[in-house]
């Protein structure tokens, strides 16, 4: 037994068959792939004075305004389309524009018909041959863009992205109208078949770095794409850590200024969601809207968000290793308050400290999978009665509550909520280091998380940039002060950008 579960000895490799429908296209060919499908439509189309097509389309996939007006009306009315010599021609007149349709394929295999079909595509079937011609009629079905509900914005565009990568596309087009900026496209999930959008600017973004992504995302073998951690989880290799390596954002602003620091972005089908690859430790520590402040607020904010990292991580541990182990640190009349209200609590300090934080745990919790309307209250009375609760019945001394609580409210300081997430991991391994050995195994814990985070990459660039990069030239406005923007004439040089020149 393993801790993920029973080991299991490797069986056979995930099975690939290509091409997943052989044989022929024909219409008896996609009505046996879509048997069973209530939503599977086939129509007889006849023409004035001419064959009998049929129509084959998925109910739902489609905008039936489009099938009417830009399939049928054509069809019933072109007069001239009966008059082809044979059905090659036929088909040759309709995909040159007989039909009102900017997108018109000849499809020729079982897959890229049936492929076609789930993707909002319609079939039109010809008597006596073995192609088929393919006109989009998709719905385009979406959310309608609306601003950012999890970032917010003070000073900024208000363009969030939404489920259609089609429309996040344009987006991002919108706010970088240069011709360099490139989209490739990968298909990734056999079942799901999710578009999987790279975004990058030619001539600015290191071309090895796209290299890197899209082997990445080429090397991904998996069902499906439909949450998140399907691309996160095997795009990063670094998988033994709670660090995130990616960073992700809904903010098109914030996507679109990565790109233009030389940044690869990635776009997916269906997830509201754009990352930015490489993501170093500095860039969760840093809120979208300090490019858009005085640079002098901006550098106090970063410097304050630094050391409140500091304080949710160490306050908790330092608190048990001082009161435990190094009593003589503590001011005396500090102290003799500590001791005081520790007289009726039968617990030790690090027991009281790991029981609030769980409870901490416990509370954020059920505010996040409560329903919106009353999650908050439920954390704040919470909070508030458990917390009065256990002073009052000698369970914690007020000052462990205190400890804890400043803790908490620094660790929401954090722009990213993941980073924020693994700090609480490395909060509790502080805790418990220090009750058994004080200071010390206080000191050696964050040793050991300096020296993890040190050994830790995203796409070959150092977790610590720019504290810890070898840079060959200047580098400019990226660590703990942001200097004004017109004096930051070079971008970051961890990424290695292909033109580091970024304003004159």
């Amino acid at each position: 037994m393993g801790i993920f579960g029973p080991r299991r000895e490797p069986g056979e490799p995930h099975p690939r068959r290509e091409p997943r429908y052989p044989g022929p296209l024909t219409l008896a060919g996609v009505e046996e792939i879509f048997r069973d499908c209530v939503d599977f439509t086939k129509r007889p189309v006849a023409l004035e004075g001419g064959p009998t097509l049929t129509l084959c389309y998925l109910s739902g996939m489609v905008k039936m305004e489009r099938v009417s007006d830009y399939v049928l009306r054509p069809l019933a009315q072109d007069s001239s389309l009966a008059g082809c010599a044979d059905m090659g021609a036929l088909m040759k007149r309709m995909e040159d524009g007989a039909l009102y349709n900017l997108s018109a394929a000849e499809r020729t295999t079982l897959d890229q018909a049936a492929f076609d079909l789930v993707s909002g595509w319609c079939l039109l079937f010809f008597p006596g041959e073995s192609a088929v011609l393919s006109l989009f009629t998709g719905t385009e079905e979406k959310r309608s863009i609306s601003a950012p509900s999890n970032e917010t914005v003070l000073k900024g565009a208000r363009d969030a992205f939404v489920e259609s990568l089609r429309t996040n596309t344009s987006i991002v087009r919108r706010h970088i109208k240069a011709p360099e900026l490139r989209i490739r496209e990968q298909t990734v999930g056999r079942q799901s078949a999710t578009l999987v959008d790279i975004l990058y600017i030619e001539g600015l973004t290191d071309p090895a770095l796209v290299n890197r992504v899209a082997g990445r995302l080429a090397d991904i073998d998996i069902d499906a794409v439909l949450a998140t951690g399907n691309i996160e989880e095997y795009i990063v290799p670094a998988q033994r850590t709670p660090f995130p390596l990616l960073q992700y954002t809904e903010r098109s602003d914030r996507f679109c200024a990565g790109l233009a620091e030389g940044r690869v972005g990635i776009l997916i089908d269906g997830l509201p969601l754009g990352y930015l690859a490489p993501g170093v430790l500095g860039d969760f520590l840093r809120a979208p809207q300090d490019k858009s402040e005085s640079w002098m607020l901006a550098t106090v904010l970063t410097l304050l968000r630094y050391t409140c990292m500091l304080l949710t991580l160490l306050l908790p541990a330092l608190y048990v290793a001082m009161v435990t182990f190094h009593q003589e640190m503590i001011p005396t009349k500090l102290a003799l308050s500590i001791i005081a209200a520790k007289q009726d609590v039968p617990f030790r300090s690090a027991f009281e400290v790991i029981v609030l934080l769980l409870a901490f745990e416990i509370l954020q919790e059920a505010g996040l999978r409560l329903p919106q309307s009353i999650g908050q209250t439920v954390s704040i009375i919470g909070g508030l009665v458990v917390g009065s609760a256990a002073v009052e019945a000698k369970i914690v001394s007020p000052a462990v509550l205190i400890v804890v609580a400043v803790a908490g409210i620094a660790g929401y300081t954090m722009p990213s909520q993941e980073l924020a997430g693994a700090l609480r991991i490395w909060r509790f391994l502080l805790v418990a280091a220090a009750s058994l050995a004080g200071l010390f195994g206080a000191a050696a814990a964050l040793a050991a998380l300096v020296a993890h985070l040190a050994g830790l990459e995203s796409f070959g660039v150092s977790y610590l940039s720019p504290f810890a990069t070898e840079s060959d030239g200047p580098e400019q406005g990226s660590g703990l002060i942001r200097r004004p923007l017109p004096r930051v004439k070079w971008r970051p040089a961890a990424i290695h950008p292909a033109n580091r020149r970024n304003q004159r």
